[in-house]
């Protein structure tokens, strides 16, 4: 390729709305244009790193026995009806109907086409195993679409589906999958890790989020270093911080703390150790009656240590909230507590508030939590003695130095990006689809599946996140839009230099190296900045001085500050080893 040829479109400034590194070097690289709020055309620079991505994944998936399809963006909505989706999807699932008045949308996922793919075309036994997938565009009408391509409304993911006859052979294609997955990353070029997670909207059971990792990623992993247990915070197992809980030495005191709300003033003020402090945090489940009409909603407190955070997605396990649940509303608080907040408690509650605990929690003995009345908190409080024993679940966030579930060592705490995702469902959607095949003996027997998904041009964005610099881009070799650019100092009026040039472009491309040659005749300190910004990894330089000693300047991305003199003819040999290292 040459650059005359090509389209390259740099910017020295990227827009102000531009949220994050990746997406701020996407668009001032040239890669990306935006048409509206998540919402991007990908330009010829930009989709040559796509296309990296998709290569290699289509490559370890066929590896891994999966069959490629391709299936639709608009899907009818009855599948969505029958899988019971349509309802409980939520405002993401982008809607429309035909001029026929007949209702569809536009895909954010797959599994109900593919699960009416299955049950159409598979019968027998003998026809499983099997795992198909595709590369296709997916929308998603996010609230708030930002940082680029990694939380963008429309994107590329690749989807992967395994149907088995059983538990035992769905968990084979999982594994199947897993090591897939495994292979695509490291190939990719990228620092990941592959962390438990929870199954989230989709469903299922058995599940792994692949995060690449970045101080700028949106999740937090729990990692054990003395081990390999690494889990998203979000499923990550918290067991109590004390041994079990002491005997009860205070008596329960009612203390006023006028003007005090926040657990950290209240414990300054009354002079006691922030961590016999415990915090109330209200959430509400709607319920409606048989008729479809709303009720009072059920209310739920949870008592956590003050120096914990609440985990959402373990809070989603109380029995009560299992269907959902909110934040209660001042109103609802003051109607169940007779206080507002900050001033809330367990102690003299009525039955028609649940009460559950984390593990820590329900350790503690003499500790300090709201009066129910403003202006006052209790101090001295134990169970069992001043109000009843709680139900005990986990349900903070961990914190660095909390033990590490598998007994190995402490966890510690790291950002990632989370760029793919395995989940074994089960019969989530082959039960609620009618997806079943005869067995041996001619008994209908429901699919066990699997989902594997890979965010393609998240990817693109994760990778810059992790690797750039002030720069511009640092592409890993196997996903950068052209492996090598041969810069020539005056091209246009240095023979030598431009036969030089021609030279060892020719022999690149002869030896299969994506290579690309500047020929666009600029001065040095542009050309240099271009291609730092789009971030080529691997720079040869050419010029009239180098050439009188038969040498040409060699820099690797990386380490710009560590060029290398090569002689001519020695170049080509040089710059395959490079590429291989």
């Amino acid at each position: 390729m040459r650059a005359r040829s090509f389209f390259i479109s740099t910017l020295k400034e990227a827009p102000a709305d531009a949220d994050v590194v990746s997406q701020q070097y996407m668009i001032r690289a040239g890669m990306i244009k935006k048409l509206a709020a998540g919402v991007y055309t990908y330009m010829p620079m930009g989709l040559r790193t796509i296309r990296k991505i998709e290569g290699i994944i289509r490559d370890e998936m066929n590896r891994a026995g999966a069959i490629e399809l391709l299936m639709p963006i608009v899907q009818p909505a009855e599948l969505w009806q029958e899988s019971g989706r349509w309802e409980k999807y939520g405002d993401e699932l982008l809607r429309f109907k035909d001029r026929h008045d007949r209702d569809f949308v536009i895909q954010p996922t797959s599994e109900e086409v593919i699960t009416d793919v299955a049950r159409q075309e598979i019968k027998s036994w003998r026809q499983l195993p099997v795992n198909f997938y595709h590369i296709q565009t997916k929308f998603r009408d996010e609230r708030r679409p930002r940082f680029g391509v990694m939380r963008g409304r429309e994107f590329t993911m690749k989807d992967a589906y395994s149907f088995d006859r059983d538990e035992a052979g769905a968990a084979k294609s999982y594994d199947t999958m897993y090591d897939a997955y495994c292979k695509i990353f490291n190939r990719l070029g990228l620092m990941f890790r592959a962390v438990r997670a929870d199954t989230g909207a989709i469903g299922g059971s058995r599940s792994h989020e692949f995060q690449v990792i970045a101080n700028t990623g949106e999740d937090v992993i729990a990692y054990c270093p003395e081990s390999d247990y690494a889990a998203n915070i979000e499923l990550a197992e918290a067991s109590s911080l004390l041994a079990g809980r002491e005997a009860a030495t205070e008596t329960m005191e009612k203390r006023a703390t006028p003007g005090k709300e926040k657990c950290e003033d209240v414990a300054e003020y009354l002079g006691i150790p922030f961590t016999k402090s415990v915090k109330s945090v209200v959430l509400a489940a709607d319920r409606t009656n048989e008729k479809g009409e709303p009720l009072p909603a059920k209310i739920v407190l949870v008592l956590l240590r003050a120096d914990h955070e609440l985990n959402d997605v373990k809070a989603g396990h109380i029995p009560e909230l299992k269907e959902g649940f909110r934040f209660a509303t001042d109103k609802e608080i003051e109607a169940a507590f007779g206080s507002k907040p900050g001033y809330l408690g367990p102690v003299g509650l009525g039955e028609d508030v649940a009460v559950y605990a984390d593990l820590t929690v329900a350790d503690m003995s003499d500790f300090c939590c709201g009066a129910n009345e403003e202006g006052f908190h209790y101090t001295g409080v134990n169970f069992g003695r001043d109000l009843p024993e709680p139900k005990a679940m986990d349900l903070r966030n961990v914190v660095e130095g909390d033990k590490s579930p598998d007994g190995a060592g402490e966890l510690k705490l790291q950002r990632g990006i989370e760029v793919g995702h395995v989940f074994f469902l089960g019969t989530r959607y082959s039960e609620a689809l009618n997806a079943t095949y005869l067995d041996e003996n001619g008994q209908p027997k429901v699919m066990q599946m699997g989902c594997y998904g890979i965010g393609v041009t998240r990817i693109a964005g994760a990778a810059i996140e992790q690797n750039h610099d002030d720069k511009g881009i640092i592409w890993p070799d196997a996903i950068a839009p052209f492996e090598v650019v041969i810069c020539p100092m005056n091209y246009s009026k240095s023979e030598d230099v431009r036969n030089a040039a021609e030279k060892l472009y020719r022999e690149l491309q002869a030896a299969g190296v994506d290579v690309i040659l500047d020929d666009r005749d600029m001065r040095p300190g542009v050309m240099f900045a271009d291609w730092e910004l789009i971030g080529v990894p691997h720079r040869v330089v050419i010029g009239d001085r180098g050439l009188k000693t038969g040498e040409v300047e060699y820099a690797a991305r990386r380490h710009l500050d560590e060029k290398v003199m090569v002689k001519v003819d020695e170049a080509l040999d040089f710059i395959v080893r490079q590429l291989k290292r």
